[in-house]
Order: C-alpha cells, then structure tokens, then sequence
C-alpha cells in the first residue's frame, strides 16, 4: 500500500497537466529535396492546433519560389487530417479520432544546388489548443466565467487521464498475471523434461551395466 501526502498529489496533477497541454513550438532548417517529419502523441478526442511558416530574414523582400514547402499531418492508422502544397505559411486544426502518434511531414521541392530553409512549426493539443480569447471575445464571457470554463475543462481533462492511466495499469497487470502464469507452466515443462531425460538417462546407464554384468 502506497501512501502519497498531499505535496505529491500536487506534483502528480501538475505533471499529469502538463502532459495535457502539450505545446510544440520548435524552428527547424529544412533542406530542398528533403523531408523532415516531428510526430506528436495525441489521446483520443483531443483538440489539436497547428501552425507553421517558413522564415522570412529580409523583411519587404518576397520569398523566392525555392522557399515554399509541402506538408501532411497524418495519424499512426494512415489518415490524413491536413495537406497544402507549395505554401510559405499555413494552420491546420482537427480533433484526434484516434490516439496515438501523428505525424507531420514536410517537404521542399530539390534545387540546384540545393538551400536551406528555416520554418517555424507550432503544435499544441490538448487544453492548450483553445484559443481562450477567441471564445471570450466571440462569446463576451465574463472574465470570471471564462476562467471557471478553463478549469473546468482542465479539471476534466485531467480526470480523463487519470482514468486512462488506471486502465494502462490494469492492462500492465494483466499482462504481469498472464506472463507469470506462462512462465510456470513454462518452468514446470522444463524441470519435467529433465526429470525424463534424467530418468531415460539412469535406466540406459542400468541396461548397459546389466548387459556387461558389472552390477
């Protein structure tokens, strides 16, 4: 039995929190005629936001055309939640039908001789994809009110994962319960099939000694 006091119970939500507002927010060279690919895990259900654009360094200047890519966000079962062709900036939102990691590829047309590119790629899921002042503004909420629904739904979330880890952790014993169980029954055959070949060995050993009338 474990006992946990209250100043763990604060650092368990506090890292189960973080794990539910994922907030990528990364900036990457990508090379022409290359594909990068950032992969992401996202549970079931879960709201998910994106956005990305390639660095633009002389402001007032137009990217050239070499300077635009290609990306697709799928899922781990092969869907496709997002695709856009020769662009220089984009977003993508969807909400996950399926859990587990997905995938977002990018890709610049090759060149000779080849450049590099800088993107700035943002990916949130998760509580953290709410975009809380659009719906203030879209909704005129009340301050207060609009953080009660923030907690509220951060509340829920962290309950969902609470009760996902506890099926993970029935499973992992279930698991535990019937390898163990294997393992006997493994471990019985084999002490079995020695005591045979033991057996099969001591009654050769005793006919062959008959045999040379030594016993």
């Amino acid at each position: 039995m474990y006992f946990i006091q209250r100043g763990d119970i604060i650092v368990v939500l506090a890292g189960i929190l973080l794990i539910l507002t994922t907030v990528e927010s990364i900036r990457f060279n990508l090379e022409t005629g290359h594909t990068k690919c950032i992969a992401e895990d996202i549970k079931i259900n879960s709201m998910t936001v994106g956005k990305y654009q390639v660095v633009n360094y002389n402001e007032g200047v137009p990217l050239p055309d070499s300077h635009k890519i290609t990306i697709r966000v799928t899922s781990s079962y092969g869907n496709n939640y997002h695709y856009a062709e020769n662009v220089v900036w984009g977003h993508f939102a969807f909400q996950a039908a399926d859990a587990g990691d997905y995938m977002a590829c990018f890709f610049a047309a090759a060149t000779k001789p080849s450049s590099f590119m800088t993107v700035d790629f943002e990916w949130k899921s998760g509580v953290a994809a709410k975009d809380w002042s659009n719906i203030a503004k879209k909704g005129s909420v009340a301050a207060m009110e609009l953080e009660l629904q923030r907690m509220y739904d951060t509340v829920r979330a962290i309950h969902d994962e609470i009760y996902f880890l506890r099926e993970r952790e029935k499973e992992m014993q279930q698991l535990n319960i019937s390898t163990n169980s294997k393992m006997a029954w493994l471990s019985f055959l084999s002490l079995l099939f020695s005591l045979s070949v033991t057996g099969l060995q001591l009654w050769h050993l005793k006919s062959f000694f008959q045999k040379k009338k030594l016993i």
